[in-house]
């Protein structure tokens, strides 16, 4: 197949960025969704359904825990899926309509429970809510999957940052509509909120990016075209014939496999004891309300999105692994100078002091979105193609497991040890991450020195 042909635009391996955003809409959805879910879900329990804190925890955990069986076992069935929409597309499409009509049906028994509350009512809406899950989960690890099924794997790196960035979009949609429609304004006085718009604006932009999915990517015609891109390249393939005929990971690649894995579920401990502890830890160390916490949270949540394009163009250049050993370095760095300040911070944010750890804050962000982009693809980089989904589940396995842990874990630390551990926690599992990948030899992008007139090319 002649090269300009390669998936619909990608020349001399190019990247196609019109339809990886294409193929980003999925992730958009899911992100979109999640946000939102994370966010009023837990109010309803609380507000309406007068659940504790104990058990409204336990629900918003159950999505982790049933994430690690059902990720890499819809991943897997989706890989032997010979659907003639494509191997994904089935489980995007009845999966986002499931979760649309499930989730369309969470506010309004919130409004009828609290018009006439009943046993039946509270029980039906955790039915509902544990069926979404499950919904969510089918098609979560086919959706990530659809990326590098159509992306040369020297390009998932670069196609990965728009996929995150698609997601970062959905994420910012969600909390532009929420600030506006439920502003503390509108919101005042009331006994109850109802929530049925924002639900139905939300289910609104998933369907949309499912239309969008649904209507522009041909999984079918690209996935073949990206079949006869690895028949060409041979080289791409770390699998060996075991003499049965069958292929599978060399021992080298496994033992990297495992490393990578390993170093994912270690940094996803470190950054989410900062999602979910910082607030905490800002308000009584600091003494600072929710919404000053929350603006240094979304200081690195923007060095994170700024940083989404620049980290995959930075792995092609250098190789994912030492992008991602900067990302680590980077944010190990900020906790140590963030424990430093903690130990001799006053007591009061001055201009200089509260811009000082805004800019560790960024740098964070920045290490983050080094590390996230080029991760998956590292893991992915290990399998054959038709192994995608199946290894895009061990990615989110590992990564969900450490977002199980690490609230108790670094909760506890807090409560027992003391407010003082919050940053060197973050910090010891950074540097075990920057330990264990020095042991990954597998899954970086090839990266090919250019040579003569051609190495001016990128200097314009």
């Amino acid at each position: 197949m002649p090269a300009r042909k390669i998936l619909g635009g990608i020349t001399n391996m190019k990247l196609d960025t019109k339809k990886t955003i294409q193929v980003g809409f999925a992730f958009l959805s899911i992100c979109a969704f999640w946000q939102m879910y994370n966010g009023i879900v837990p109010l309803i329990l609380k507000s309406t359904f007068n659940m504790n804190e104990t058990i409204t925890g336990a629900i918003m955990a159950a999505d982790n825990v049933l994430g690690l069986f059902l990720l890499p076992l819809f991943g897997g069935i989706s890989d032997r899926c010979k659907n003639k929409m494509g191997r994904r597309k089935p489980f995007i499409l009845f999966g986002t309509i499931a979760a649309v009509i499930l989730m369309l049906m969470l506010p309004l028994i919130d409004n009828s429970y609290f018009a006439n509350p009943s046993l039946g009512k509270e029980i039906l809406f955790v039915g509902i809510l544990g069926a979404l899950l499950v919904a969510m989960g089918t098609y979560r690890s086919p959706a990530v999957a659809l990326m590098p099924d159509i992306t040369p794997k020297p390009l998932r790196s670069q196609a990965n940052a728009i996929i995150n960035l698609m997601g970062a979009v959905g994420g910012i949609l969600y909390l532009l509509i929420s600030s506006v429609l439920y502003s503390s304004s509108k919101v005042a006085g009331l006994e109850h909120v109802n929530y049925f718009l924002l639900f139905l604006i939300v289910a609104g932009i998933m369907l949309a990016a499912l239309c969008i999915v649904m209507i522009t990517v041909d999984e079918v015609k690209l996935s073949k075209e990206m079949a006869d891109v690895e028949a060409a390249h041979p080289e791409w393939d770390l699998t060996e014939d075991d003499g049965s005929g069958n292929n599978e990971l060399p021992k080298d690649v496994k033992r990297s496999l495992a490393f990578i894995l390993i170093s994912v579920a270690l940094w996803f401990i470190a950054y989410n004891a900062l999602e979910t502890w910082f607030t905490t830890f800002a308000n009584v160390e600091w003494g600072l309300a929710l919404g000053s916490a929350n603006m240094f949270l979304t200081i690195a949540t923007g060095g994170a999105i700024l940083c989404y394009i620049p980290s995959g163009a930075l792995a092609a250049k250098i190789g994912r692994k030492k992008t991602i050993l900067l990302g680590v370095a980077l944010m190990a760095t900020c906790f140590v100078a963030s424990f430093i300040f903690y130990l001799t911070f006053s007591g009061t944010f001055t201009m200089k002091e509260t811009i000082f750890f805004y800019i560790l804050l960024f740098v964070v962000g920045m290490g983050w979105a080094f590390i996230n982009v080029n991760s998956l693809p590292m893991v992915i980089e290990m399998c054959k193609g038709s192994d995608v989904g199946k290894f895009t589940g061990y990615y989110y396995t590992f990564s969900m497991s450490a977002q199980i842990v690490t609230p108790i874990l670094c909760g506890a630390l807090l409560r027992y040890v003391g407010y003082g551990t919050f940053f060197p926690y973050a910090f010891v599992f950074m540097a075990l991450a920057f330990v264990t990948m020095q042991f990954v030899k597998h899954g970086d992008g090839k990266v090919e020195a250019k040579k003569g007139l051609a190495a001016f090319e990128e200097m314009d």
